[in-house]
């Protein structure tokens, strides 16, 4: 009797410190809008449908009801940091002015400046102007020799920024061999990825303007009846510049498509690095279907086939191993894709240093500032070109998905004393193997019959018991590469219409007829995870619906609020939702939650 007194004594405290926290949050959030008298230092865009905030000391901008292009331009430029119903505050970051993709500091500066409006601080102006300076001041590129051999050279803008920053922070024998001016120092042969990293880390992200070796020569087009979009070719042509560099946009905007557009462009042999086998296949696939290229021409290299080719695509796993890097060495690449980059970037690109004198692209669904590996992308493969999804909803490239986020209780006391008294990752599991998310997902399957659907899981144990009990086939890491082709073309031809899905589907897995997404669980991983399986069901026609379940009094409450606001920035309607609303038992609160805050 006294411990479920307790119990329940601890739940009402922990749902009072929840909703604290969320009522701190709105808090703050109304103080932003509130400042403009007190701190003098905000201003009213004056643009119509938007109210816009500017903090400059914060480096804060807050929007209601943001336009499409003010999303679109501050996407660019800042990164969402919290949201509070129709209010979104973004910030911007030194980091996030390195990447901005703009070619002049003045249209950057501009774009910001119409969306802030009137009260344009000049403060402000000097920060992001230092920031854009920073990331300008220092260039690798290529001389030669009296012989006319290549070597590469780091040059700065600045001699005093040279003096007190590349002399000081880099190493003789490590980085560099010798000084050539005050401004100019020859760098080590194979330290250029060291050196980047160096000064990335002081605050000086390097640009990298190094003559480029154009490998083996490879005749490649795409067949005609491929039409690339606009801002494919915009992607395209800001790649050809530097030929190092990163495509980012989610699934559905066509990286693919624009990686073999970058290949026509390079007009070299190609190295493809990919995180699994199933897309090993995929991309042998788009090859011969959409491009020139014969079946000869296009090799595979992985446990059971080890193939090199003018087009060769390969594993992480494998090609991270020195005896198979070695062969890979000996052939003359004129291009390397990695795709999905930012999951083995660390693991694979730094084994890989002479890629460092080859033309670099990365795929990746993930925005760079929110790989975890930032650093890492930037210097070993390149800077970010991508559009804002806000960009592709609006001209209409991909549909926008309907986003339900399903609050459950828990199925029995026993449950929620399971997680009570569960430890680390356990509580998580015990969260997610509720067994109300079971009988959730049976009513949304029974809701959306004529359509497929994909039920995301993290943990393996609760797929396997969702597997059993729903009847559904589950593929995790340690299914098959046969069972695994099987169970997927069953799910393309209609033969199964649901499929319960492991981490392994975050990896660019074309499933392109999935039209429902169920995220039933999770490790509490990047937000952008959300959006990497909500983009699973993004297609250019029709209506696609993602639910996201989660436990109430959980961690998991934590974890939507986090990948809702992460969904609201990308310009995505989310709406909560209890099961019993699901079925339709309470349509007036329905109404009144039709409109998701992430509070």
């Amino acid at each position: 009797m006294t411990e479920g007194i307790e119990d329940e004594i601890q739940q009402t405290e922990q749902s009072i410190e929840a909703f604290q926290n969320q009522l701190e949050s709105l808090k703050k959030s109304l103080a932003a809008l509130d400042e403009t008298e007190e701190e003098q230092e905000s201003s009213d865009s004056g643009q119509p449908g938007q109210r816009v905030m500017f903090f400059p000391s914060r480096r804060e901008i807050v929007v209601d009801e943001p336009e499409g292009e003010t999303r679109g331009i501050l996407s660019k430029s800042g990164h969402l940091v919290d949201s509070t119903g129709n209010s979104y505050m973004y910030k911007v970051s030194p980091e996030d002015i390195w990447n901005a993709p703009y070619n002049r500091f003045s249209d950057l500066r501009d774009d910001l400046r119409d969306v802030v409006g009137d009260e344009w601080d000049g403060g402000f102006e000097s920060r992001i102007e230092d920031d854009w300076n920073r990331a300008h001041q220092f260039r690798l590129q290529t001389r030669s020799n009296d012989s006319g051999k290549p070597f590469s050279v780091l040059v700065a803008e600045d001699k005093d920024i040279f003096e007190n920053v590349a002399k000081r922070k880099l190493e003789y024998g490590d980085h560099y061999t010798e000084f050539l001016s005050d401004t100019v120092m020859r760098i080590k042969r194979g330290a250029e990825a060291d050196v980047k990293e160096v000064l990335y880390d002081e605050g000086y992200p390097v640009i990298d303007e190094r003559d480029i070796e154009s490998g083996e020569k490879l005749d490649i087009q795409l067949v005609e009846d491929i039409e690339l979009r606009d801002y494919q070719e915009n992607w395209i042509e800001h790649f050809a510049e530097r030929r190092a560099g990163v495509f980012v946009g989610p699934s559905g905007s066509g990286k693919t498509v624009a990686a073999i557009g970058a290949m026509e462009e390079i007009g070299g042999e190609t190295l493809i690095l990919v995180p699994s086998r199933e897309l090993v296949q995929q991309w042998e696939d788009e090859l011969l279907e959409k491009t020139s290229l014969s079946e000869w021409q296009v090799g595979q290299y992985h446990g059971d086939r080890k193939e090199v080719k003018p087009v060769t695509i390969a594993t992480y796993t494998i090609a991270a191993m020195s005896r198979h890097r070695e062969l890979f060495n000996e052939r003359e690449w004129g291009l390397i894709i990695a795709d999905e980059c930012h999951h083995a970037v660390s693991n694979t690109w730094r084994r890989f240093r002479q890629i460092q004198s080859t033309a670099r692209l990365g795929l990746s669904a993930t925005p760079v500032r929110e790989s975890g590996d930032a650093k890492e992308i930037y210097t070993l493969i390149g800077p970010p070109v991508g559009t804002d999804w806000g960009e592709l909803f609006s001209e209409g490239w991909v549909a926008k998905p309907d986003v339900d986020v399903v609050m459950l209780p828990w199925d029995s006391d026993n449950a929620r004393k399971r997680y009570q008294r569960a430890e680390g990752s356990s509580k998580m599991i015990e969260a997610a193997r509720n067994p109300k998310k079971q009988e959730a997902i049976q009513e949304l399957l029974n809701q959306h019959t004529d359509e497929k659907a994909l039920i995301f899981v993290d943990w393996i144990k609760q797929g396997k018991e969702l597997a059993q009990e729903l009847d559904l086939p589950f593929v995790y890491g340690e299914t098959s590469h046969k069972k695994r082709e099987e169970i997927y073309e069953k799910f393309r031809n209609g033969e199964i219409q649901s499929l319960i899905i492991s981490r392994v589907g975050d990896e660019g897995i074309d499933l392109p007829d999935a039209e429902v997404a169920i995220l039933a669980s999770t490790m509490g991983s990047s937000r952008s995870q959300t959006g990497q399986r909500a983009g699973r069901t993004m297609r250019p026609l029709g209506d696609s619906q993602v639910y996201i379940l989660l436990t109430k009094g959980s961690g998991e409450e934590e974890w939507g609020r986090e990948s809702t606001q992460y969904l609201a920035e990308k310009g995505i309607d989310i709406t909560r939702n209890s099961l019993e609303e699901l079925r339709g038992e309470d349509s007036d609160t329905v109404g009144r939650l039709a409109s998701y805050s992430t509070q």
